[in-house]
Formats: C-alpha cells, sequence, structure tokens
C-alpha cells in the first residue's frame, strides 16, 4: 500500500471489494448484538476500520470470515461496553447441556431485532453466531473467545429465554413536521426548496461511499434529480426515517436520516450503498403517505 492519497484510496476499494461478501453477515449479527440495524453498521465501518489498518501491518492475509467476525465481535463488545453493559462468560451447568440441540430452531431465525435485547450479552453472541448465522461450535467459540462448553451453556439458556420472552413494545416517535416538508419538497422535485432547507455546513454520510460537507452537499440531489425515487415517513427504532422507493420496487431498499436544528437539516445519513440494512429493518410507515 503507498502512502499517497490515490494509493490509499486504491487499497481501500481493493479492501472492501474483498470484504463485500462477508459485510452482510457481519450486519446480521452486529445489528442484532446492538437491537438497531443503525448501530450495527456503525460497528461493521468500524470493524472493517481496524481490520484495513491490521491488514495493511500483516505479512499474509489472515483467513478472513473468522479473521474479520472476532474484530467486528470486539467492536461490538467495546461499543456495548462503554454504555454499561457487562460480558460475563457464563458457566455451563449439567443438568443444563443434557438438553443440548445442535439444530437450531428456526423461529430464532425469524426473531425480530428487539427480541435479542431481552438476553445477557454472552447467551445473545452465541445465539446469533450459532443459530441466525450458521457458525459451528468452534467457530462460535474462537469469535466469542471463549470455551465450546461454554457456547452450549449460553446457548441452552439463550434459545429458552428468547422463545419465552415478549420483546418490549417500540415506542413510535411521531413524524417530525420539519422531516414531512423536506419529503414533500424532494418528492415534488423541487430542489431549490430542498437545498433551501439545508444548512450551509450540512454534513453528508453516503454510507460506506464518501462524505461531503457544506456546499458541496447540493451536489448530492444531482443524481436524484434523474432517479424517480420517492421517500415516505416511516418510524425506524422509535426515530423518524425517510425510506426510499425507487419507481417500480415494492419494498423500500434503503433509508435516509436526517438532523435538524432550527428547521435546517444539519446532517443527511443515506444508506443506499448498503442495502442489506433495509433488508434488517423493521419500518412502520406513518399514517400520511406522500
Amino acid at each position: 500500500m503507498t502512502d499517497t492519497p490515490v494509493g490509499l484510496a486504491e487499497a481501500r476499494e481493493q479492501f472492501l471489494n474483498l470484504v463485500a461478501g462477508v459485510r452482510p453477515e457481519l450486519h446480521r449479527y452486529c445489528a442484532r448484538l446492538t437491537g438497531s440495524v443503525i448501530e450495527g453498521e456503525d460497528i461493521v465501518q468500524d470493524a472493517l476500520a481496524k481490520a484495513f489498518y491490521a491488514l495493511s501491518l500483516l505479512v499474509e492475509v489472515p483467513p478472513l470470515r473468522p479473521w474479520l467476525f472476532r474484530i467486528a465481535h470486539n467492536a461490538a463488545l467495546d461499543l456495548l461496553k462503554s454504555h454499561g453493559r457487562k460480558y460475563v462468560e457464563v458457566h455451563a451447568e449439567l443438568d443444563e447441556l443434557a438438553g443440548f440441540e445442535d439444530r437450531p430452531d428456526p423461529a430464532l431465525v425469524r426473531a425480530a431485532l428487539a427480541r435479542f435485547l431481552t438476553l445477557p450479552l454472552t447467551q445473545r453472541s452465541a445465539v446469533i453466531l450459532k443459530d441466525v448465522l450458521g457458525h459451528s461450535l468452534e467457530e462460535t467459540a474462537e469469535t466469542m473467545g471463549i470455551s465450546r462448553l461454554a457456547v452450549k451453556a449460553a446457548l441452552v439458556r439463550g434459545r429458552r429465554t428468547l422463545l419465552e420472552t415478549e420483546p418490549p413494545a417500540q415506542d413510535l416517535a411521531p413524524v417530525r413536521a420539519d422531516l414531512e416538508r423536506y419529503a414533500s419538497l424532494f418528492n415534488a422535485r423541487d430542489w431549490d426548496g430542498v437545498r433551501a432547507l439545508v444548512s450551509a455546513d450540512c454534513e453528508l454520510d453516503l454510507v460506506a461511499r464518501s462524505r461531503r460537507r457544506g456546499k458541496q452537499v447540493g451536489l448530492y440531489f444531482t443524481r436524484y434529480d434523474q432517479e424517480p425515487v420517492t421517500l415516505r415517513i416511516a418510524s425506524l427504532e422509535g426515530r423518524p426515517t425517510l425510506v426510499a422507493y425507487p419507481a417500480g420496487e415494492g419494498a423500500p431498499p434503503y433509508f435516509i436520516l436526517l438532523e435538524f436544528s432550527a428547521g435546517q437539516v444539519t446532517s443527511i445519513r443515506d444508506f443506499r450503498y448498503v442495502p442489506y440494512i433495509a433488508a434488517e429493518a423493521e419500518f412502520e410507515l406513518a399514517d400520511r403517505s406522500l
């Protein structure tokens, strides 16, 4: 890898192509650990940044999938610990392990993200890796850094709790007037009106692609002027969200998060380049469509 900006950009592009096949799986894991598709993607980006740096120091590339999962697992633990959540290894009880089944229950794969938050972190991680993502006991133990026996104990307890516990009710946030005004102007293709809502120092994050700030954000709408995309207001994880409906698509392949201050857009996070996130998201559309 060269030290020039061009060389670094090329190396980053090569790395992202290398990990593209694993990235959706990493997100499924991190989203269920945190109970949030948004926080899950933040962890994935952090983990990939750490992996990209570590790769430049290695003589040869390690087995990619387990290496990336280990980095993502540790990155997720760092985030969760910073929020005051403890990670404690479980100890196996022989009477519990007597009922251990190596086959996952299909209901666990379909469980809502919020339901996983009812589990202690160790159990949550084991169930997601083994039952949702289909990792072996050995792979799960390696990623988590615990023994196979401890993984089995976590699976027995976690499976039982997950199937018996109802997920917490979601407190849906009301649709904000600022968000509705933005979506109305966007859908009318009133780009001058949209740009007038964007603050002079607005930050744009095209997730996994690029970042812009200030005047450069205005160019962001040029591509949308050429694409028949409709925005609708929805709730995602208790926050107002814009879901995007390109022409001819029945389900939204991505979503956009906005932040406002005094009626001006100060931040745009557009997830169009990471469509696997929408597949994991649970949207609740607002009553009024635009």
